[in-house]
């Protein structure tokens, strides 16, 4: 369903009307259309469909299992987007507006109950100018499906209903400007197809950066695992220190992870990272695919949530298996193909965690 609003790429492919033979040239501008603009554009009509769904279910016409559903299909629209964080969604403090985590003392909670005190009946300029824990999906998470609020009831969802629409509205305006900035002549696209420009002076330079978003994806995946296991913790498991908890969605937001981070390193047709490497590093290459191919598996193996998982022993240690999975994934990008394309990565946000 989420695909059938797909907002249609405007006018003529940048991709068809460069006509640089460069593989460097050609590998960026392939991947910033077809991959990473494609998936800007999911996230914003996810957003649109958020908007849509958070009205209907206040105004009574929609069930709360279908208003869940639609915040999940944002949130792997969001989550599908973290291997690609380049450009002007991972600029301007916006990340944060989206998803606030990890949430170590449960501020999500608290601070909704405290906006919701200041602010009973919240206009989005009450919403902006609040904190960023309250303005994204995590907020909307908490109220749509933690269990001591009660959508049912007709008074808490009064109360609650107004916070939930201001949410859904600002991420639908978040995601319609950066889309905007993606477009134009000077847009984030142009900018990944046609070198030099104000942004990368040449097509290396511009795959770097997409890279480094891959390596930054592929380490915080060992965070988003490692920290529920309690891998600095003793080994002691903190399943509400989960991405996506409360939703229960925490594995399939790691699968939209690795689906996007793959789609980097594959590309399209023959233009991508793998291809820039086939020729005269298929050893590299073939680690990396199978890499990909067992992540994919071991996660696909769980059929239970991540906080059940948590209180079975033997999966546990599956799950430090699939941690391990991750490490060599993103090792092998961090360093492998780095060196393979001759390129020296910056500092890593997740370095020291």
């Amino acid at each position: 369903m989420l695909k059938k609003l797909v907002y249609a790429l405007a006018g003529v492919s940048l991709l068809a009307c460069s006509s640089s033979d460069d593989p460097y040239q050609q590998s960026s501008a392939a991947l910033g259309e077809q991959v990473l603009y494609r998936a800007h554009q999911q996230w914003q009509a996810s957003n649109q469909q958020l908007v849509n769904s958070a009205k209907e279910f206040c105004q009574g016409e929609q069930n709360l299992a279908q208003t869940r559903d639609d915040f999940l299909q944002a949130q792997h629209a969001w989550a599908a987007l973290q291997p690609l964080l380049i450009g002007p969604l991972n600029e301007g403090n916006r990340t944060w507006q989206v998803q606030f985590w990890p949430d170590k003392k449960n501020l999500v909670a608290r601070q909704v109950k405290q906006f919701l005190k200041a602010n009973p009946e919240p206009t989005l300029a009450d919403l902006q100018r609040g904190s960023v824990v309250v303005q994204g999906l995590s907020a909307y998470e908490y109220l749509v499906f933690d269990p001591e609020i009660d959508l049912a009831d007709a008074a808490q969802k009064q109360r609650y209903c107004p916070l939930l629409q201001q949410v859904a509205v600002h991420q639908q305006q978040l995601a319609d400007d950066v889309v905007s900035q993606w477009q134009g002549q000077d847009g984030m696209l142009a900018q990944l197809t046609d070198f030099p420009n104000q942004r990368y002076a040449e097509p290396l330079e511009a795959l770097t950066a997409i890279l480094q978003a891959q390596v930054i994806s592929l380490d915080g995946l060992k965070k988003k695992l490692g920290t529920p296991l309690g891998r600095s913790d003793k080994n002691i498991a903190q399943p509400y220190q989960a991405q996506s908890w409360r939703s229960q969605a925490s594995l399939s937001n790691l699968s939209a992870e690795i689906e996007s981070a793959l789609a980097l390193w594959q590309g399209v047709d023959t233009h991508s990272l793998r291809s820039l490497l086939a020729a005269e590093h298929a050893d590299l290459v073939k680690q990396i695919d199978a890499a990909y191919l067992q992540a994919q598996q071991e996660l696909a193996a769980f059929k239970q949530p991540l906080t059940a998982l948590l209180a079975d022993e033997q999966q546990r240690q599956a799950l430090f298996t699939l941690y391990d999975s991750f490490d060599r994934l993103h090792r092998l990008h961090e360093k492998e193909v780095a060196r393979a394309l001759g390129v020296q990565l910056g500092f890593n946000a997740h370095d020291g965690d």
